[in-house]
């Protein structure tokens, strides 16, 4: 597989980006791949600048065996449009503001995390961190399913790189 890297963003990049962040790399790493996939994640707001992952997220997440407190809440810069191959938001309001700081030759970067699911046809990841158990639960089923569709789209993409040699997003 072709260098790839890819962005999880969610609001505060404390309860759902990081989570998608740390299935992914595990993922990424159980099947080999670290060396060639690329993973980071960023809020659209900086409500929780350097701080780590919401406990409840690492709780929940440590059940399915994903840790993640290495990571560090920040917000989405500039750079990470050109930075990475694809960016996947969890939700339409995200989305919105992705797409408005995105510059338009990396609009096709940017996708919905749900876009893909295998298993799931919920078109947002709902933010967990105002509501209860069952919330950081159901993220995880989304995630984890969206996060095996990517996985299987990026097998695909192999054959599909640009001239850097990444894959592409399309």
């Amino acid at each position: 597989m072709a260098g790839c890297s890819v962005l999880f963003v969610c609001m505060g990049n404390i309860c759902r980006s990081p989570t998608a962040h740390g299935v992914f790399r595990h993922k990424v790493r159980a099947e080999g791949l670290a060396d060639v996939v690329a993973v980071d994640s960023a809020g659209t707001h900086n409500y929780h600048p350097n701080s780590q992952p919401d406990e409840r997220s690492q709780l929940h997440a440590a059940k399915r065996w994903y840790h993640f407190s290495d990571l560090r809440a920040r917000q989405i810069q500039a750079t990470d449009f050109q930075k990475h191959d694809l960016i996947l938001v969890m939700d339409w309001e995200n989305l919105d503001m992705v797409q408005a700081q995105c510059p338009t030759a990396h609009q096709h970067k940017v996708h919905r995390l749900t876009e893909f699911c295998l298993n799931n046809d919920k078109p947002v990841v709902p933010d967990p961190y105002c509501g209860g158990v069952n919330g950081f639960e159901h993220v995880l089923d989304l995630i984890e399913d969206a996060i095996n569709g990517l996985l299987q789209h990026l097998r695909l993409q192999v054959s599909t790189t640009n001239q850097t040699g990444r894959v592409t997003s399309d």
